[in-house]
């Protein structure tokens, strides 16, 4: 019964070992590939299906029932990384480039540089991450005259990233130590947003510059036009491969704009589909 007891086990744990790879070596994600989540679904209930029975033999020790969920733990762990990392690829396109509303003045009053502020920040990027099941929160520790701020961006999946940035307590200008908490947590979660999130700023008179061309340029407005036009998903990639070189030669803030219009027309296309 013990040799036959160890040969079921481990037949077990061969064929969690052969399932807990989430993807082939030659896949790439594309807009039209199936969900990550989809897969790592099914193979975690592949492998709780497994665990239970395994249970059910009276035979089994508790050591390999633990190595048993110790795998199911690590399989999860993976899938939930490559859920992540799945949602983040088509998430970035749509991110926007967020103005500098804000600004650092000399004495003389004068303008030495600009930012983009936490408010314009989180009221840009929320609705994005919600779309695709991410969550930004920040933890804030202070010591010894810092402060030290970490962004926390979780996924549905249960996948976390998180980075830190430590800085003094800003206490310029005439602010008192409650300000300067509350600007140098500012700072804070400004930056370990745009660490997080790869996201980009622009001095708002850039914007402005553009709008006095006369609004969007005649190719942007015409690709996004005939995006919208496409039916089907094949119609959508065939438009994508002829005029993948167009895109590429425009301009990152224009491209930018058919990038993210051909990302909703996918997701849109998508739903229909289900």
């Amino acid at each position: 019964m013990l040799a036959a007891t160890h040969d079921f086990t481990q037949e077990i744990i061969m064929e969690d070992l052969a399932a807990a790879r989430i993807l082939p070596a030659d896949y790439q994600q594309t807009a039209f590939a199936p969900p990550v989540s989809a897969r790592a679904g099914a193979e975690t209930a592949a492998l709780i299906s497994m665990i239970e029975r395994v249970v059910l033999d009276p035979n089994v020790s508790m050591d390999r029932l633990e190595r048993l969920l110790d795998m199911q733990e690590r399989v999860i762990g993976r899938n939930a990384e490559a859920a992540y990392a799945d949602a983040f690829a088509l998430m970035q396109p749509e991110l926007p480039v967020i103005d500098e509303n804000g600004a650092i003045k000399n004495k003389q009053g004068e303008v030495q540089s600009t930012y983009a502020e936490w408010s314009d920040i989180n009221e840009a990027i929320k609705p994005v991450l919600a779309t695709h099941g991410f969550g930004l929160s920040f933890l804030c520790n202070q010591a010894a005259g810092e402060v030290t701020i970490t962004g926390v961006l979780r996924h549905r999946a249960g996948y976390t990233e998180r980075t830190s940035i430590t800085l003094p307590i800003d206490m310029t200008g005439s602010k008192n130590g409650v300000q300067g908490v509350g600007s140098s947590t500012s700072y804070g979660q400004r930056y370990t947003a745009k660490l997080l999130l790869n996201l980009t700023s622009r001095a708002k008179q850039d914007r402005d510059d553009d709008g006095q061309k006369g609004g969007a340029p005649l190719a942007v407005t015409t690709s996004i036009n005939a995006i919208d036009l496409c039916e089907t998903a094949a119609e959508l990639t065939a438009w994508k491969k002829a005029n993948g070189e167009m895109i590429q030669a425009l301009p990152a803030d224009q491209a930018d704009l058919i990038v993210r219009a051909w990302n909703a027309r996918a997701r849109k296309l998508r739903e229909v589909a289900q």
